[in-house]
């Protein structure tokens, strides 16, 4: 371990890391069907194919950066190649361009994400102490992105903003680009040159034990929850912006317009629990902190599905819940995955979790989220009570799956 950890030079990576794909992801339903005018069965391609990636990783990231090659030279190359094929989604207007393109991209992108986890946790003394402290500027990237990415369509495109979001994909490669070159100066995170088995096998065999083969299983149907949020958010927000009246119209002046602006209330919020994790982890069980996170997934989906009810303030806690969600489950998984496997295939493991919950869960849940906007579409008329009601009830049931599988442990190690 280091004795004094970089943690402001992590922290500037998670920064970058978070805002190449904060700046687009947000907006890609509405700006496909808005602008490029795809079918919500086009669209859940492009997110299943913008899953690959994740699913490879494992396989090509993890076993590279635990057996041949420094995590920070393997992130430096990803992220400027990667750099150059988001820009291209900018002005690809066929969907089957688009769908090449983003399979390419996600192929280079996703190793991306596991592997600054796990230089994070290669430098990091007290990953409960320290990690929120560094991961938490991620969330503050994607903040920043789609607060600037809000205000450019209000002022820049106040005309027709779905076009104007094409102006994402280029914030994104110039951010990859520029998180490329930073990699070069990250700390060196080498090989184990001395380990010779296949690091992904022995991270395989790894998670078959608990508490990770139940972490695992939760991975996915927690992460089609996951992408209804992600899919459907923004369109959903920016129907209510569009009736701009009182705070709303306040919240606008801010967040800018599109619906993007106003999900960064869910980062905000983000950065509060993260920021208190430290706290959170010393006095729950990890158990405990993924029960939390489920259960805020499903008040969240409920304040959207009665959004008529709750009215614009129910909605904003919606919206605010997102960092419970987040900081709670996902977060402390990958934490648990850290604490849960050996120093020597850390990295593949962390990228066999990306695979699930990034990969296969984004995948599956994309097809289900896009497919449910036309399950609860009655004589052209979308039911956003019926949409956010399955994932609602998804949760509940992942909570109970938690509850009775998950072993009570104060911490594990």
């Amino acid at each position: 371990m280091n004795e004094n950890p970089p943690i402001g030079r992590l922290s500037v990576m998670m920064f970058l890391q978070y805002a190449i794909w904060g700046a687009w992801l947000p907006l890609l339903w509405p700006f496909l069907t808005g602008h490029r005018g795809m079918s919500p069965e086009q669209i859940g391609n492009m997110f299943a194919v913008g899953a690959l990636g994740a699913i490879i990783a494992p396989f090509i990231a993890g076993q590279i950066a635990d057996r041949w090659f420094a995590t920070e030279k393997f992130l430096a190359l990803s992220h400027i190649i990667g750099g150059v094929l988001v820009w291209q989604l900018a002005s690809i207007e066929t969907y089957s361009s688009f769908l090449m393109f983003s399979l390419i991209y996600s192929v280079v992108y996703s190793p991306t994400l596991p592997l600054t986890n796990s230089l994070a946790f290669h430098h990091l003394d007290d990953i409960d102490k320290d990690f929120g402290r560094v991961r938490v500027w991620g969330t503050v990237g994607w903040i920043a992105v789609g607060i600037a990415i809000g205000q450019w369509l209000m002022y820049m495109h106040a005309d027709n903003p779905t076009a104007g979001m094409a102006d994402a994909f280029r914030l994104s490669g110039l951010l990859g680009v520029a998180m490329g070159v930073y990699c070069l100066t990250l700390p060196n995170t080498p090989p184990a040159e001395t380990e010779t088995q296949n690091a992904t096998g022995r991270a395989l065999g790894e998670i078959q034990r608990q508490p990770l083969i139940t972490l695992f299983l939760l991975a996915v149907p927690v992460s089609c929850i996951h992408q209804f949020y992600f899919v459907h958010t923004a369109g959903f927000l920016g129907g209510l912006q569009e009736q701009a009246s009182g705070f709303i119209d306040m919240v606008n002046t801010v967040v800018g317009v599109g619906g993007g602006g106003l999900m960064t209330i869910g980062q905000m919020s983000e950065i509060v629990v993260l920021t208190m994790m430290p706290l959170f982890a010393s006095k729950l069980s990890r158990k405990h902190l993924l029960g939390l996170g489920l259960i805020a997934y499903a008040v969240r989906m409920a304040l959207f599905a009665n959004y008529e009810v709750v009215g614009i303030g129910g909605v904003m806690i919606g919206v605010a819940m997102h960092g419970f969600a987040f900081g709670c489950f996902i977060f402390v998984a990958f934490m648990v995955v850290d604490e849960n496997t050996s120093s020597d295939v850390r990295a593949s493991a962390q990228s066999l979790f990306n695979l699930v919950i990034i990969g296969i869960g984004t995948i599956v849940g994309s097809k289900i989220a896009t497919s449910a906007a036309t399950w609860s579409t009655h004589d052209g008329e979308l039911s956003f009570y019926q949409l956010f009601s399955y994932p609602m009830w998804a949760s509940i049931a992942c909570l109970a799956i938690l509850l009775v599988f998950y072993p009570n442990r104060k911490k594990l190690s």
